[in-house]
């Protein structure tokens, strides 16, 4: 006689299983697109098909999870204020606009995955960074415009110079950065 042994996914808290659920669908919306099944889904958290509908009220609301959490500023935010303030300016903020043109390409791939829902929930402004405002604050006598000011400029620069659909060619952090800091005037 062969007994069966039926896997339960381990006990967690329901925001600790929401995050998980909502980690193990960004890869798989990447590969598949909006078409992921509710049993990949499964799968890939080691999870019962059940258990994501015990969380999300439907697909739609687990995808719209997926791009909450990707467009939450508390992770770019964390990486920017980790660059340290002293040092080199051109080279903080090539390290800035490294970081902020991985989340651009990462944030395109996943709307443009999700579809119809991505585009839906994607259309708001970004909210002013405070952590890349300091980077500039450190030299602000450097700068024509406020700090607050040189950071919209950067993240804006950064944005059409990076995204996929306005760039024909995605610009090197250090290109975006000189362009920022020299303009395009020719040198006298």
């Amino acid at each position: 006689m062969s007994t069966a042994t039926s896997r339960r996914a381990t006990a967690m808290p329901p925001d600790e299983r929401r995050a998980a659920i909502v980690a193990a669908v960004r890869p798989l919306l990447l590969e598949h697109g909006e078409r992921v099944t509710s049993r990949q889904i499964a799968e890939a958290a080691g999870i019962a098909e059940g258990t994501i509908f015990r969380v999300f009220a439907d697909k739609d609301e687990l995808l719209r999870a997926v791009l909450e959490v990707a467009l939450d500023a508390a992770p770019l935010e964390r990486a920017l204020a980790a660059i340290p303030r002293e040092g080199d300016l051109e080279q903080r903020l090539v390290a800035a606009t490294r970081i902020i043109q991985r989340r651009v390409v990462d944030i395109w791939e996943l709307v443009s995955a999700l579809g119809a829902v991505g585009r839906q929930e994607s259309g708001k402004p970004p909210e002013t960074s405070s952590a890349l405002t300091a980077l500039f604050a450190a030299d602000a006598e450097r700068f024509r415009v406020e700090p607050a000011e040189a950071a919209r400029l950067l993240r804006a620069i950064t944005l059409s110079m990076t995204h996929p659909m306005i760039a024909v060619e995605q610009a090197s952090p250090e290109e975006i950065v000189a362009l920022l800091l020299r303009g395009i005037g020719a040198q006298s």
